[in-house]
């Protein structure tokens, strides 16, 4: 098969926490799950009602716009983009078309064209030959960003949509949950043999990172399959179809003008400078550490890239981590090591139930921490006294000692182990007398079995040299 580049762009929409919607004073609630309670007059689009813009909705998009390095505008409006679908109620949706409020800008290293601020649509509901529409979504405030077409693999693509989501909650715009519906990404996506674009293809219903990256990857063989018989790519609008595990065919993509763009006749036109908490320096002022400033202070930290990858990717995690750091006045030992518990066990723990939550304070788990570095306890035990500690909580001084994991360092009692495993293991002993250092390692297992856990491996170590030197 001939090789062929592909060119990759990426539209997200995403919901902006807002108190109301983006054009009335209906309540913005994600998790209101009786249909049309959250409506008015205004977002049903009844005869004779007037639209007012949220502030606090464009207040948000241009502080995406500051973290992305982005050019904030300063003449904008909005507009009117024309189609006719049921969960459209006026036939059009208010957007911004020529004047978007911010464009410009990079993430992930992934140049951005804009980002611009409109309403989110009504929620179409099809079962048992019947639709009905929830207008509960209808209006919600929705930022849209739009990539340049500049990434040339699925992975980098997820890893930009997953930067994104971290970015937003991090300043607080959105929750961006995929599955709820409040993040939803578009691929634009085509291939060629040469510099030249291809045929560009859109591929909608990603509801999650795993499904951009696998879409784009079947898109990608597709197309080149086509090309390869001699067809053509098709410019259209193709679905997901995530049981299948391949796309299908929507519709033909429309182009600007099939939306007949115009200024919003019922909205004034905004001058950024005129609203003083728009000022570029007061949005600066307005940023909280960013995630890639996270993980600059994280790798300064010493922190392990796996450990930076795991607790930086999710805001609940950092902050947790950040308190925990807050005890450690720069101990980078003790925060490395922290680093690699949380990383491993307590996210091992997290992940395998969707709805768990961490309960423990991060002053417990410090105290563990320390517990671990002054021998107190073991790695093993450790691990056994995190788990109960996620689990039920409880201090974990007291629950080593009641537990039976507190690390003995008592060095005769530790040699009755040693010596009773070496009385059960003579053939092994005697291959570490003849050299083989392997055998040394399986004697020191077998002693920390023989204490449960509990021996300190380095003082089981010694008293084994010393015991097997004796013969």
């Amino acid at each position: 098969m001939k090789k062929y580049t592909p060119t990759i762009g990426l539209e997200v929409h995403a919901e902006l926490r807002t108190k109301t919607k983006m054009f009335c004073d209906s309540p913005n609630d994600p998790d209101e799950t009786r249909p049309n309670q959250n409506v008015c007059p205004v977002c049903l689009a009844h005869p004779g009602t007037l639209p007012v813009i949220n502030r606090e909705a464009v207040h948000h998009v241009l502080r995406v716009g500051t973290a992305l390095g982005s050019t904030l505008a300063d003449f904008t409006e909005f507009d009117r983009k024309s189609y006719f679908y049921p969960d459209i109620p006026k036939g059009y949706q208010i957007t911004q078309y020529e004047y978007p409020l911010v464009t410009g800008g990079s993430l992930n290293g992934v140049s951005i064209t804009r980002v611009h601020l409109e309403e989110d649509t009504a929620r179409s509901i099809h079962s048992g030959g019947v639709s009905l529409v929830d207008f509960n979504r209808a209006g919600v405030p929705l930022m849209e960003l739009v990539t340049e077409p500049v990434m040339h693999d699925a992975e980098t693509a997820g890893n930009f949509a997953r930067e994104l989501q971290l970015l937003l909650r991090t300043l607080g715009a959105s929750e961006a949950n995929l599955e709820k519906g409040e993040m939803r990404i578009e691929a634009n996506i085509s291939i060629s043999e040469n510099d030249t674009f291809g045929t560009k293809v859109e591929v909608k219903n990603l509801n999650s990172f795993r499904s951009v990256e696998r879409a784009l990857a079947y898109e990608i063989e597709r197309q080149a399959e086509l090309l390869e018989k001699g067809e053509k790519v098709l410019q259209e609008t193709r679905g997901w179809d995530e049981s299948k595990q391949s796309t299908f065919r929507q519709r033909t993509k429309e182009g600007s003008a099939d939306y007949r763009y115009f200024p919003e006749p019922d909205l004034p036109k905004l001058v950024i400078s005129d609203v003083p908490e728009f000022s570029a320096a007061v949005l600066r002022a307005s940023m909280p550490e960013l995630p890639w400033e996270r993980r600059e202070r994280y790798s300064a930290l010493g922190l392990s890239k796996d450990a930076i990858t795991s607790i930086g990717s999710d805001t609940d995690r950092a902050v947790f981590f950040d308190a925990v750091l807050s005890t450690l006045d720069g101990n980078k030992k003790i925060s490395a090591l922290a680093a690699n518990y949380f990383a491993s066990d307590v996210a091992g723990w997290l992940a395998k139930d969707s709805t768990r939550t961490l309960s423990i304070s991060p002053n417990a788990f410090v105290s563990l921490m320390h517990m671990v570095n002054e021998n107190k306890v073991s790695s093993r035990g450790a691990k056994e006294v995190l788990t109960i500690m996620l689990e039920n909580g409880g201090d974990p001084e007291t629950i080593a000692k009641e537990s039976g994991f507190e690390q003995v360092s008592d060095t005769e009692a530790l040699r009755t182990a040693v010596q009773a495993v070496i009385v059960r293991s003579p053939e092994v002993a005697d291959e570490y007398r003849k050299g083989k250092e392997a055998a040394l390692q399986y004697l020191v297992g077998q002693s920390m079995k023989e204490t449960k856990g509990a021996g300190n491996p380095t003082v089981i170590q010694e008293l084994l040299v010393e015991e097997l030197g004796k013969a």
